[in-house]
């Protein structure tokens, strides 16, 4: 008797670590047919400050040998697969209980439009191979390349999860991711519109990268350096003559980008560092601004539900609520997700997707020529 894809375990893992690289979330996802995915347990593994540095030399350098991308991809693999099986212990889960592993892995590059004239890549440093091994779980992996094939972004991948946990909701929703970078998605709660979603801009990583260059420490907690700072007007309205803030979507991002190279030939010399972090706060809240005023949505109310660790940023909530009036902002843990997991939750759904066979983008955030299955599958 064949066996229904169906019958297979509910119980999916997702796995990640954005640009912020603070370390692996992992969630315990439940998805059943005609429900909404159920978070069940998460936990969270640090970065290592030694991986944390080998990544960064990874992003950063415009020289990598073989050797330190398989040693930074050994010690990776073997971090996420740490966190995978405190998961499963700490929740009294066995592996052959795991229908499958969605592992993001770690972005090093994104180009989707190219370098200097060659073709399109998004690299993201994974061993779904060895990460079966070392958990006895199914891995499904490399989510972003089929939606660059098909002529997409390749990112941002999660407002198709962001649709399956709130597109019931009624009334217009938009949902602000705070990593990293930030991205937003758009639930029309008009019938036939289309989803949309996309990268606005840095949102940690600058703020991060900035902290770190004159304190002790990975970022700024709870946004109180950059709180004892003045907003420099001047130096604001400079960062935003960046192409990328008017471009239409679809578009994404990167550290490719914006990094403190980026911010380096903005600055005069005779800024405060304090007032640059506040500066840098208030480029997060008004490019999300920015490109909330791309939606046609007038002056309608909406809800803005935020995720990510930029959500725990009081100063930059602060900001973002005085940015936005007409918006109210939620917790999406009132909702049964915190905001720090919906995107560990997004690659356990994308894995779910994939072994069902069902699509895992929307073509109308990435710009990909229709919808297609994501990624390929490592057996465990």
């Amino acid at each position: 008797m064949k066996t229904s894809p169906l019958a297979l375990p509910t119980l999916y893992v997702g796995l990640m670590s954005g640009t912020s690289l603070d370390g692996i979330d992992a969630a315990l996802v439940e998805i059943t047919p005609h429900t909404p995915p159920t978070l069940i347990g998460t936990t969270a593994v640090a970065m290592p400050d030694a991986l944390h540095g080998q990544l960064l030399h990874l992003c950063h350098s415009s020289s990598v040998t073989f050797a330190e991308l398989a040693a930074a991809e050994d010690a990776f693999c073997r971090l996420q697969a740490r966190a995978v099986n405190t998961l499963l212990a700490e929740h009294g889960v066995a592996h052959h209980q795991i229908a499958a592993i969605g592992s993001h892995g770690q972005t090093i590059e994104h180009a989707p439009e190219g370098h200097q004239g060659g073709p399109r890549y998004t690299w993201q440093l994974d061993n779904p191979s060895l990460l079966a091994e070392l958990t006895g779980c199914a891995v499904v992996a490399d989510f972003r390349r089929r939606d660059l094939a098909a002529g997409g972004q390749a990112a941002p991948l999660a407002p198709a999860f962001h649709q399956a946990l709130f597109g019931a909701r009624a009334g217009e929703q938009l949902v602000l991711n705070l990593g990293g970078f930030a991205n937003l998605t758009w639930l029309s709660s008009q019938p036939g519109q289309a989803v949309v979603g996309f990268d606005t801009g840095p949102a940690n990583v600058l703020l991060d990268a900035w902290f770190g260059q004159h304190h002790v420490g990975r970022f700024d907690q709870q946004g109180a350096w950059a709180a004892s700072g003045c907003v420099d007007t001047a130096l604001l309205e400079r960062l935003l003559q960046e192409p990328f803030f008017q471009q239409p979507p679809p578009r994404s991002t990167g550290r490719e980008l914006f990094h403190l190279d980026w911010l380096q030939r903005h600055l005069t010399g005779h800024e405060a560092p304090c007032d640059i972090q506040a500066t840098l706060a208030e480029l997060t809240v008004a490019s999300i601004a920015q490109g909330i005023a791309q939606l046609p949505l007038g002056d309608q109310k909406a809800n803005l539900l935020v995720c990510g660790g930029g959500a725990h940023n009081d100063h930059l909530m602060e900001r973002l609520a005085a940015h936005l009036p007409h918006m109210a902002l939620v917790s999406p843990a009132t909702l049964g997700w915190p905001e720090d997991w919906i995107e560990a939750g997004a690659f356990a759904w994308l894995a779910h997707q994939r072994l069902h066979g069902l699509p895992g983008n929307l073509p109308s955030v990435t710009g990909a020529s229709g919808p297609r299955v994501l990624g390929g599958i490592y057996a465990a």
